[in-house]
C-alpha cells in the first residue's frame, strides 16, 4: 500500500466519510476527476452522480448531489447535499421517482415548461445515480 489521502464526505445531516484511501474519482461539473495522494490543491464544484473510493482492494461509493470539493495538504473534502451509500438506497422507491421523473419530462416537454422539466431533469439524474450506486 502506498501512500494514502484522507477522505471526508459531508453533509448538512454530518460526516458521511471520514478515511484514508488510496484513491478517490467523483463527478465534478467540468467531468469526471481523479485524486490520489499529494494532489495539487483546487477547487471543484460536484454534479449529481457517483463518488469512488478505494482503499486497498475494498472499492466503495456513494451516490452525491450538488456540492463542492477542495482538495489541499493531502486531504479531499466534499461538502455535498447529499450522499447516499448503496446499502442505504431504496431501489423501488428510486425506480418510481425514476419513472415519475421521466413522465414529467414528457409533460414538460409537450408544454414547452422548462422549469418544470429543469425540476424532472434533476429528479431524474437523482434516481438514476441512486440506482446505480445500490447495483455496485
Amino acid at each position: 500500500m502506498g501512500q494514502q489521502i484522507r477522505l471526508e464526505v459531508v453533509t448538512p445531516t454530518g460526516a458521511k466519510v471520514n478515511e484514508d484511501v488510496d484513491i478517490v474519482n467523483a463527478p465534478g461539473f467540468g467531468g469526471d476527476f481523479g485524486v490520489l495522494a499529494n494532489h495539487a490543491p483546487f477547487l471543484s464544484t460536484i454534479k449529481i452522480g457517483t463518488l469512488t473510493y478505494e482503499n486497498g482492494k475494498a472499492r466503495k461509493s456513494l451516490m452525491v448531489s450538488g456540492g463542492f470539493c477542495e482538495v489541499s495538504n493531502n486531504k479531499i473534502t466534499f461538502l455535498v447535499e447529499s450522499a447516499e451509500k448503496g446499502s442505504d438506497i431504496d431501489v423501488e422507491r428510486a425506480m418510481k421517482a425514476k419513472e415519475r421523473a421521466e413522465k414529467r419530462l414528457t409533460q414538460a416537454a409537450q408544454q414547452a415548461e422548462d422549469f418544470n422539466r429543469s425540476r424532472a431533469e434533476i429528479a431524474l439524474q437523482r434516481a438514476v445515480a441512486r440506482l446505480k450506486v445500490a447495483k455496485m
